[in-house]
């Protein structure tokens, strides 16, 4: 029992041994990467991602006269969904007609006391007018039969003929007067109704917009096209239950798809480098392979403070040269803005250059023996960087830094 323990104990020993001799490694030697020095074109870059857009669309809008209804907003509560095409005529919309429901409603009441009140001013109008009319005659018989009594009292004697006299004069001019109030109450009466018809006139004129305006709460498409909804300030997307108001009634857009545009934002870091007609390179996300060319042809003069982002960005639009069915609006973009190019240079990927106190260098690869060898840089990009002086086209030189660095030669300019 003791021997068959001790074959096992010995054979144990034996794999962990054998498994320990295969398995154990020395320390990897470090990998030294070099690359060649190259020769050519430099290009400084923004990159920056976007969003597409049509340059020219034709936007979907709502009632123009809100205002003047007294509607200041209106929601939307339904909405064909974004992407569908549609032709001229076809429905797009439906606005919520609580509000100008209840201001017809409104209208309505104020248009039948107005009616009630035109109908009664009528009357009374009418009635006061027959009286003074009949009053005026009933003058007018007077100042007659005291004429009549001053040609019968021609034989009687003189003071019933000056009393005669002074009774038409009386009558004569109490008619007078009657006729000149007359007058002034028919004036006064069309005054009136003038001021009662104008304010019916009007409460009818206004239910008649209403009513108009109302029938506009149903929205229809001015053209063919694909209907796009259209972005809040935040870049949120209206849709049912978003508002419309007076002075923006704007519901969806009809893009043009023949000028397409990215919309991007850049840092103000570098905005300094962007400038008008800069040439530019975009990518569309969903479509990786296909590169399309373009320019900037808006920068913005002030930032804003974007959603999710710490840093104030400025608003930068690149038109593209070339269109394609693939390409609809909101689809991401990365957007390659080229700032600037040096011509027929020397360049290094970035890695290959150290610092030592005020020394810039790399290191150059020769034959076993690596070297320090100083230079002058000039213009970066995000993965290269310009050489002015210190190396020559072809130059290899170490992107990871060799063993013990500071024993290495070090060639100064």
């Amino acid at each position: 029992m003791n021997k068959k323990r001790i074959i096992l104990i010995s054979a144990g020993v034996f794999i962990v041994a054998s498994l320990w001799y295969f398995l154990r490694s020395e320390a990897a030697p470090m990998e030294m990467i070099c690359v060649p020095v190259e020769r050519g074109d430099f290009t400084v870059s923004v990159l920056t991602s976007g969003e597409l857009e049509a340059k020219y669309s034709e936007n979907i809008q709502g009632p123009s006269r809100l205002r003047q209804v007294g509607v200041h907003s209106a929601q939307i509560a339904e909405l064909v969904p974004e992407g569908t095409v549609v032709k001229q005529g076809d429905w797009v919309a439906t606005l919520d007609r609580t509000d100008i429901s209840n201001r017809i409603l409104d209208r309505e009441t104020e248009l039948e006391r107005l009616e009630t009140s035109f109908i009664q001013t009528q009357l009374d109008t009418t009635m006061e007018m027959r009286n003074a009319r009949n009053e005026l005659i009933n003058l007018q018989f007077n100042y007659e039969e005291a004429k009549i009594s001053l040609e019968q009292s021609q034989y009687e004697p003189p003071a019933t003929i000056r009393q005669a006299e002074i009774t038409m004069e009386k009558a004569e001019r109490a008619y007078d007067q009657a006729l000149h109030n007359y007058e002034l109450r028919r004036q006064q009466a069309d005054a009136r109704m003038q001021e009662i018809n104008a304010q019916l006139n009007q409460v009818r004129r206004r239910y008649s917009e209403m009513l108009a305006v109302m029938e506009e709460f149903e929205i229809f498409a001015p053209r063919e096209g694909m209907v796009i909804y259209r972005r809040n300030w935040d870049g949120t997307r209206f849709g049912v239950g978003s508002q419309i108001n007076a002075w923006d009634n704007t519901v969806a857009t009809l893009p043009d798809f023949s000028v397409m545009m990215s919309r991007t934002y850049v840092n103000e870091i570098d905005i300094s480098k962007i400038k008008l007609n800069q040439p530019a390179e975009v990518v569309v996300d969903a479509f990786p392979d296909k590169r399309f060319t373009g320019f900037v042809t808006e920068v913005a003069n002030i930032g804003e403070q974007r959603p999710n982002q710490d840093a104030r960005v400025f608003e930068v639009k690149i038109q593209l040269n070339e269109t394609d069915t693939i390409m609809r609006p909101a689809m991401t973009t990365k957007n390659t803005i080229v700032t600037h190019v040096e011509e027929d240079v020397l360049y290094i990927p970035i890695e290959g250059i150290h610092v030592s106190d005020t020394i810039t260098y790399v290191f150059i690869s020769a034959g076993n023996r690596p070297f320090r060898q100083q230079v002058i840089t000039g213009m970066r990009n995000d993965n290269q960087i310009i050489i002015r002086q210190g190396l020559e086209e072809g130059d290899r030189i170490y992107l990871t830094v060799p063993p013990d660095p500071e024993s290495i030669r070090m060639n100064t300019l």
